[in-house]
Order: C-alpha cells, then sequence, then structure tokens
C-alpha cells in the first residue's frame, strides 16, 4: 500500500497556476480538452482532498467565480 503524501498547500492559500488546465471530462457542458485554467492564473483553495487510489493530494481551486478546478501540487505554486 502506498503511504498518503501530506499536503504542501492549505485550504484558504492563494497560488497560481504553473500549467494550462484543460477539460478531461469532469466539466460536461464544456467541449473536451477546452482551456479552462491558462499559466499564471491565480485562485484560491477551496478544499483539500486525496486521490484514493495513488494517496496523493488533490486541491480544489476556484479559479475566478463559479470555476473550480481539481489540480495537483504539480500544477499550481502558492502566491
Amino acid at each position: 500500500m502506498i503511504e498518503p503524501r501530506i499536503p504542501r498547500y492549505q485550504w484558504g492559500q492563494r497560488v497560481k497556476a504553473l500549467i494550462d488546465l484543460h477539460n478531461d471530462g469532469t466539466f460536461p457542458d464544456t467541449p473536451l480538452e477546452a482551456l479552462l485554467v491558462s499559466v499564471g492564473d491565480t485562485g484560491e483553495i477551496v478544499q483539500v482532498g486525496t486521490h484514493t487510489e495513488a494517496n496523493m493530494p488533490i486541491y480544489l481551486v476556484e479559479f475566478g467565480e463559479r470555476l473550480v478546478v481539481g489540480c495537483l501540487e504539480e500544477e499550481i505554486l502558492p502566491l
């Protein structure tokens, strides 16, 4: 069994996107592969969870109004 990684970032923390984030199919009303967030866009972590199969932290980041995207640690950087 893989030991869970301790999250580096916390709820309420401001972050910026390190890569372009595209729809992976989790936004059903948005075309697949559509650009959701651009490099450098800023947001706030609104929830921290764990990917159960990989035991790695997943961050729900609110970018702008009503756009909440799941991000990995490698995809965001704290401000």
